[in-house]
């Protein structure tokens, strides 16, 4: 045995058996920041997984097999005028309404495609960050002021990290855009992508539409009607893959039945039966032509790179700083003590810790509530909206293994950087 080929293992199982062997399994606290990591995961994996994530990865892998590489190139490539890939990058993200983890699979789709760094990272910060029921409910419950600075603060965000970030590596762009047009596989009129995917983010939203504080108003309408409208938008996808994908009719058909079925025997959990339609979709795609094969193929490659490190990321942020209502090791009075003001540490604290925590979509405000009901200043109240909703320590760690790490801390340092300057801006004026 040689050393030098098997100091990595050696190491890898001496970490492992001192952090067995050291545990603190008779700290209270320690044991319940175990309990609620686990607790952590359980609901990702009911509440997220299903809805938001899955259908995230068909999209991404749609991208990467029917989107057109000289599309991509020409709106958001680093070629295409600023003018134009910057606002198509946040507006692209501002229509999808998802929380950090679910833009992963978009952000690698369009960034294995060719886009360029800058528009790939402005859509990646503008995904969860620009969310317009997120800040419309932040104007009624924190205050119309916070509501306007989030606003202006995360537009403005999206194009100055993205701007900042291709100027950063520019000079690493040019290599990797030159091996991207291998993965143009095919061409399709552009009509026929348009509906494609529109018809499935109207899925990903619609299925992921959370109820607002108001029981009337067209966002009550939407959110209690949004399993037929996913349901019709499911119907309208399966007509467009027997249309122009050359699935034969009866396998959408009969997974239309399957699901119907499923909401019939279980109609208070629809995460079943959205379930059902994915299992049909993919033995669809998985038993058709090369094309959907490979539409398969790619969503399947998407989610064995992202998944593990998703749920990995969401262990370590339960342990670290638990959940709403819940403690983690790091004490919930800590961080309430430490925000309390408008100084430049309050708000660097703000970011940091907003950065490292997991927010799902809508759920930051609440929360944000509860801190300034605790005492929790305006500064740092604006500075967690804007790192909080955009990064997490899952977010991160998925990052990573599509860009790389200097373009990852690169990324998490800007958004921290600029969200601890607005909201030291915001608390002074």
């Amino acid at each position: 045995m040689s050393f030098k080929s098997e100091w990595k293992p050696l190491a890898w199982m001496v970490a492992a058996f001192l952090l067995l062997y050291l545990m603190p399994m008779g700290d209270e606290r320690f044991r319940g920041a175990i309990l609620e990591s686990f607790s952590l995961v359980q609901w990702y994996a009911r509440e997220h997984v299903i809805l938001c994530l899955v259908p995230a990865f068909f999209i991404a892998g749609g991208i990467s097999i029917f989107l057109n590489h000289e599309t991509v190139m020409q709106y958001l490539g680093p070629a295409a005028p600023r003018r134009i890939a910057y606002p198509v990058a946040a507006v692209s993200g501002t229509i999808l309404a998802v929380c950090s983890c679910t833009v992963l699979p978009l952000f690698a789709g369009i960034y294995t495609m060719g886009a360029g760094l800058g528009p790939a990272t402005a859509f990646l910060y503008s995904g969860p960050a620009i969310n317009v029921l997120a800040i419309v409910l932040t104007a009624r419950v924190l205050g119309p002021e916070l509501g306007l600075a989030r606003a202006l603060g995360a537009i403005a965000f999206s194009v100055v990290i993205g701007m900042v970030m291709a100027w950063l590596f520019r000079h690493r762009q040019p290599s990797r855009t030159a091996t991207e047009a291998v993965h143009n596989r095919t061409k399709r009129p552009l009509f026929h992508n348009i509906v494609f995917f529109a018809l499935l983010v109207g899925i990903l939203v619609s299925a992921n539409w959370g109820r607002p504080m108001a029981t009337s108003g067209i966002w009550y309408l939407i959110f209690k009607w949004k399993w037929t409208i996913t349901s019709v938008l499911a119907l309208l996808f399966g007509g467009v893959l027997v249309a122009w994908y050359r699935i034969r009719a009866w396998k959408p058909a009969a997974t239309a039945l399957i699901v119907g079925l499923t909401a019939w025997l279980i109609p208070q959990a629809p995460q079943w039966p959205f379930l059902a339609g994915v299992a049909g979709l993919a033995l669809s795609a998985g038993t058709s032509g090369s094309e959907m094969a490979d539409w398969l193929d790619s969503t399947w490659t998407f989610a064995k790179q992202i998944l593990p490190l998703l749920f990995i990321g969401v262990f370590l942020a339960g342990l670290a700083l638990g959940s709403p209502g819940k403690e983690g090791l790091i004490p919930s009075d800590w961080v309430t003590s430490m925000v309390g003001t408008n100084s430049i540490d309050a708000n660097l604290f703000a970011s940091v810790a907003g950065a490292f925590m997991y927010f799902a979509t809508l759920t930051e405000v609440p929360i944000l509530e509860g801190l300034m009901n605790n005492g929790m200043a305006k500064g740092p109240a604006l500075a967690l909206l804007l790192a909080g909703p955009a990064l997490s320590l899952p977010n991160m760690l998925v990052i990573r293994s599509i860009v790389g790490n200097a373009r990852t801390v690169a990324f998490v340092m800007l958004v921290i950087l600029l969200s601890t300057a607005a909201g030291i801006l915001f608390g002074w004026l």
